[in-house]
C-alpha cells in the first residue's frame, strides 16, 4: 500500500508499498458502518414491510401481490439507473481522481431522501416510490465509490481481511441503527402509538446515524489517485464511456475477472432478493410483527458480522474461490430451510445461516474483485463490479415479484427462483482460476 500521493501501479509496487495508516483503514471501514443502517432499515426490515403493509396496502386490497411487485419494480428501476451510470462515474472518477467528491454527493442525497421518506403518508405511493428510488440510487452509487478505495489502502495479501473488516463493521452499524429504532418502537407502542407514528421517526434516526458516522470517512480517508489527462477533444462523460467500452472490449485479457463478474450477477441476484424481501416474507408468510422482525434482523447482523470477519481471514488463508464456494453452499442450505419452514424456530435457523453466508459472500466478492483488478483501473472496474451487483439487484427481486404476482401472492413459490440463482452462481464460480486472474491483473497496465 502506498502512503504517498503517487498513483498505484500494478505488480510488486502495490504489494511492497508502505502500510496505509490504521486511521485511514478505519475511516474507510466506517463508511460501511454508516450506510448499513440505510439498507437494514429501509430496504430490509422496517420500511419494506411498512411500504407493502401500509403505504401501498390499498393496491393489495384489489390486486393481491401488487404492492410487493411495485416494491420490487422500484428497487429494480433504481438499480437500472446505477447500472447505466456506475461504470461511467467510476471511469470519470479515475480521470479526475475525484472518488471522494462523488462519494460525498451521493451520501448527501441518500441521507436527504431517507429523511424525506418520513413525511410520506399511507396512500402516498407515488411520492414514496420517488424518494425510495432516489435514496436507493444514491446508496448504490456510494457503494461503488467506497469499494474503489479498497485497492488503494490494501495489498493483495490483506485485501480479504480489510474488506471483511469493512463488511463486519458495517453489520454493527446496521445493528446500532436497528437497536435505536427498536427502542423507539417499544417506547411508542407502550404509549399506544402505531406504525404510522414510529416508522417515520425510525427513518429520521437512520438518516441521522448515517450522516454522523460517515463523517470520519470524509475527514481522514485520502484520495491517492492522481488526475489523468483527457483524450484530445473528449469531455469527461465521453472519455469515461470510451474507457469503459475499451475495458469491455479487452475482456479477453482479464477472463477470470469478467467470469467472476458474471458469477456475481448470479449469486448476488439471490442475495439482493433476500435483502429487499426478507421482512416481507417473514411478515406475510410467518406472521412476524415489527419487533420480531427487528430482533431477527439484529441477530442476523451479528452472525453476518462474524461471517464477514471469519471469511476475510479464510479468504487470505485458503483462497477466495474455495471460501466463496463454501459460503454459497451455506446460502443454498439456508434457502432450503426457509422453504420448509413451518415454525418460528425454522425461521431463526434460516436467518442465522443467511447471516453467516451474507457476511462471507459480500466481503469475499468485493475482496476478490480488488485482487483481480489492474491497479490503474480501480474506479472503472469497481464501476463494473457495481454494474454486476445492480444487474443482480434487478434480476433477483423482480423475478421474485413477478412470480409472486402471477401466483397470487405465493411467497414460497417465489423463493424457489432465489435458490436457483445460488446454485447457478456456485457452478460458474468453480470454473474460475484465481491464480491466473492474479497474474493477468499484474500484466495489464
Amino acid at each position: 500500500m502506498r502512503s504517498d500521493n503517487a498513483p498505484l501501479r500494478p505488480g510488486k509496487e502495490r504489494e511492497t508499498a508502505p502500510k496505509t495508516p490504521l486511521r485511514e483503514v478505519i475511516a474507510w471501514a466506517f463508511y460501511d458502518f454508516a450506510n448499513s443502517g440505510y439498507t437494514t432499515v429501509v430496504l430490509t426490515t422496517i420500511y419494506s414491510a411498512y411500504f407493502v403493509g401500509v403505504v401501498a396496502a390499498g393496491l393489495d386490497a384489489t390486486t393481491p401481490g401488487a404492492a410487493t411487485l411495485l416494491w420490487t419494480l422500484a428497487i429494480a428501476f433504481s438499480n437500472l439507473v446505477v447500472l447505466c451510470s456506475g461504470p461511467v462515474i467510476g471511469a470519470i472518477s479515475d480521470f479526475r481522481a475525484s472518488k471522494k467528491t462523488f462519494l460525498l454527493l451521493t451520501s448527501i442525497l441518500c441521507v436527504s431522501a431517507t429523511a424525506m421518506l418520513a413525511w410520506t403518508a399511507p396512500g402516498q405511493v407515488t411520492l414514496a416510490v420517488i424518494l425510495l428510488v432516489l435514496s436507493a440510487i444514491a446508496f448504490s452509487s456510494g457503494e461503488n465509490l467506497i469499494a474503489a478505495f479498497l485497492p488503494e489502502i490494501a495489498t493483495r495479501e490483506n485485501m480479504g481481511r480489510i474488506s471483511g473488516y469493512g463488511w463486519g463493521l458495517g453489520y454493527f452499524g446496521g445493528l446500532l441503527t436497528l437497536a435505536c429504532c427498536l427502542a423507539y418502537i417499544q417506547f411508542s407502542e407502550g404509549r399506544g402509538m402505531g406504525a404510522e407514528h414510529y416508522v417515520p421517526v425510525c427513518l429520521l434516526i437512520t438518516a441521522l446515524i448515517f450522516a454522523i458516522t460517515a463523517t470520519p470517512t470524509f475527514v481522514w480517508l485520502r484520495e491517492r489517485a492522481q488526475p489523468r489527462p483527457l483524450p484530445s477533444g473528449k469531455g469527461y462523460v465521453k472519455a469515461g464511456l470510451g474507457q469503459v467500452l475499451t475495458t469491455v472490449r479487452h475482456a479477453a485479457r482479464l477472463p477470470d475477472l469478467f467470469r467472476f463478474l458474471l458469477c456475481i450477477v448470479l449469486f448476488q441476484a439471490g442475495v439482493a432478493t433476500v435483502v429487499v424481501l426478507a421482512a416481507i416474507y417473514a411478515q406475510e408468510v410467518m406472521q412476524f410483527d415489527s419487533q420480531q422482525l427487528i430482533v431477527l434482523i439484529m441477530l442476523v447482523n451479528l452472525t453476518a458480522a462474524a461471517g464477514a470477519f471469519v471469511f476475510g481471514f479464510a479468504q487470505d488463508r485458503f483462497g477466495s474461490i474455495p471460501s466463496l464456494a463454501g459460503a454459497l453452499m451455506v446460502w443454498i442450505a439456508a434457502i432450503a430451510v426457509a422453504l420448509q419452514a413451518t415454525t418460528n424456530t425454522d425461521v431463526w435457523i434460516a436467518g442465522n445461516l443467511i447471516g453467516l453466508a451474507m457476511g462471507a459472500t459480500q466481503a469475499g466478492g468485493r475482496g476478490l474483485v480488488g485482487q483481480l483488478t489492474p491497479a490503474s483501473q480501480n474506479g472503472e472496474i469497481f464501476g463494473l463490479w457495481g454494474l454486476a451487483n445492480r444487474t443482480a439487484a434487478i434480476i433477483g427481486p423482480i423475478s421474485y415479484g413477478i412470480i409472486n404476482r402471477l401466483a397470487d401472492g405465493d411467497h414460497q413459490l417465489s423463493l424457489i427462483s432465489t435458490l436457483v440463482f445460488f446454485v447457478l452462481g456456485l457452478g460458474l464460480l468453480l470454473t474460475i482460476d484465481e491464480k491466473r486472474g492474479h497474474q493477468a491483473a499484474r500484466q495489464v497496465s
